[in-house]
């Protein structure tokens, strides 16, 4: 496994002396690539509203698959908060709760649906990890080969409004799209109760049209009115210097989540490609 990049002369001083908000810092720190941490693993997102909330028929295969393939993958399994979230959502809007109190309640839901897979997977000696526990992820995956976490970015009250609105703008899909990205992940699947992306909501509109492969920039300015994603993940996909692309898979249908994990095209994958700002990053 290839080691970061030898120590770049002079930087420490420049950081010393110059801005950290100077465009000549900033290029200097962007020299030497960022470390894969984790290169290995996959970090899977469970959908909450999409998996969790449907129960028992839609988790326990789910379950099983997650256990057949502990032998070959190691994955980081986030939950998503669902149909519970949208609930208190609703209630502290109307409170006038800001969005940053909402981020807080969306964050126990998500943690409660992480507990209950947790406990699904303990007889496989799966635990769950809040993020303070994220220094030790790596002992548990080489041990045991998966860990379960919540979802949602630990910004809680610190939250960003949003542009409009008052619902968390980064909720879990984003908070397993950064997982992914710090840890420099192998691969970044969403699963979801759809087979991929549509150009519509195909639960509303029989005659939306699958999209198996999208490039971020074209799909960016295509600006689909819904989407499989939070929008906040396309914006911090643009920047990205590990995962290059994500993969939507429908966990409805048994072996889709092998198949991607096995590196297949199932589903609908989003990759980074030149229309997106900046062009891509080796």
């Amino acid at each position: 496994m290839p080691l970061p990049a030898p120590h770049i002369p002079g930087l420490s001083d420049l950081l010393l002396d110059g801005s950290l908000s100077e465009d000549k810092v900033l290029h200097a720190t962007d020299d030497t690539p960022d470390y894969a941490i984790m290169p290995w693993v996959n970090v899977v997102k469970i959908g909450g509203q999409s998996i969790m909330d449907r129960g028992r028929s839609a988790v326990y295969p789910l379950v099983e698959e997650i256990a057949a393939n502990l032998p070959k993958h190691k994955m980081i399994l986030g939950t998503g908060a669902g149909t519970r979230a949208r609930h208190i959502y609703g209630l502290a809007i109307e409170l006038g709760l800001p969005t940053g109190v909402l981020t807080v309640l969306g964050t126990a839901v998500a943690w409660q649906n992480a507990q209950m897979l947790h406990y699904l997977l303990a007889r496989y000696g799966i635990p769950f990890v809040e993020p303070e526990g994220f220094p030790i992820l790596p002992n548990y995956l080489m041990e045991r080969g998966a860990v379960v976490v919540q979802g949602m970015p630990p910004y809680k009250l610190w939250e960003q409004n949003a542009i409009v609105g008052r619902i968390p703008p980064q909720r879990t899909d984003t908070g397993c799209f950064l997982t992914a990205e710090v840890f420099g992940a192998r691969k970044m699947i969403f699963v979801k109760d759809e087979n991929g992306l549509y150009d519509s909501d195909p639960k509303k509109n029989p005659n939306a049209k699958f999209i198996p492969r999208i490039g971020l920039g074209e799909l960016i300015a295509r600006d689909l009115d819904d989407l499989i994603v939070e929008r906040a993940v396309l914006e911090l996909m643009v920047n990205t210097r590990h995962i290059h692309e994500i993969q939507f898979i429908n966990g409805l249908v048994p072996g889709q989540l092998t198949a991607a994990l096995n590196g297949e095209p199932v589903g609908t994958i989003i990759y980074r490609d030149e229309l997106a700002k900046g062009g891509p990053k080796s």
